[in-house]
């Protein structure tokens, strides 16, 4: 639903590609990455990511991860990359949980930083649940600035420790989300990142069964706005991920996530 409605829109799609393994390799451990590439994951293991192993979803997830990375190699060439998959911020160094397998956000930052190409970076996760594994992966690192704005009650329950966590009640709103994402941008913008990498999870709208927050899509639509407007005036190159989103009707969502391409294309061109 979300490719349709962007098609319509006029939007260029193309077909993401696979991640190569060794790049996997720069954040996930030898032995999670065989185990999950050959099938051999515990049943605990695999319960924790959320969906059945097969094929089709080791193929699903090396080309999210890839679609990421192609999405961050747009945003250093032509200042902003949007990728439809992706957000996977629940995925830790050795494990996967909810419906995460592998971090692309730490994966696409760390090739970054291999290669010499960004020295810092940030990573602005407003996905209605804390990127735990993101902030467990990055715990430390000074080069590295990770941010979460996440309703206080939701998953997960064991929470991490992100540089910036800012933890919203039940029921929170526009106005009071907009003014907590307005300080969060001040200081992701004294850092002085090399990029940023947006998770821009939808769901904090009202309607959705797993968000217990109260946004409406005018409102998510500022949020979006905001983001990408403090990434482009101050010329920091901006990579856009899907994130989480669980309303129902399900076109609720395909709407919530379509707006938020449709605001990059807004801003950005």
């Amino acid at each position: 639903m979300l490719r349709e409605r962007l098609l319509a829109d006029g939007f260029t799609l193309e077909l993401a590609p696979l991640a190569a393994i060794d790049l996997i390799r720069l954040v996930h451990s030898e032995r999670y990455i065989s185990d999950f590439l050959s099938g051999s994951l515990s049943p605990s293991a695999v319960r924790r990511i959320g969906f059945p192993w097969s094929e089709g979803l080791v193929r699903r997830t090396l080309m999210s991860l890839g679609g990421t990375l192609a999405a961050t190699e747009d945003a250093l060439r032509h200042g902003r990359g949007a990728n439809l998959a992706g957000g996977t911020h629940h995925a830790f160094a050795d494990e996967g949980a909810g419906y995460c397998v592998f971090n692309d956000l730490a994966v696409a930052i760390q090739w970054l930083r291999r290669d010499g190409r960004i020295r810092r970076a940030a990573v602005v996760d407003l996905d209605v649940h804390q990127g735990d594994g993101t902030a467990s992966i990055f715990f430390g690192d000074p080069d590295i600035f990770t941010v979460s704005m996440h309703c206080r009650s939701n998953f997960p329950l064991r929470k991490q420790e992100s540089n910036i966590d800012i933890e919203l009640a039940d029921q929170t709103r526009d106005d009071e989300y907009l003014a907590a994402l307005d300080f969060v941008l001040s200081q992701v913008m004294a850092v002085r990142p090399d990029i940023i990498l947006y998770q821009a999870g939808v769901d904090a709208l009202h309607s959705d069964r797993l968000g217990h927050l109260a946004l409406t899509h005018a409102g998510l639509r500022e949020r979006d706005r905001r983001v990408m407007l403090a990434a482009r005036s101050h010329d920091i190159p901006l990579t856009i991920t899907l994130g989480g989103g669980y309303s129902l009707p399900l076109e609720l969502t395909a709407e919530a996530h379509a707006n938020v391409y449709r605001t990059a294309w807004e801003i950005f061109d």
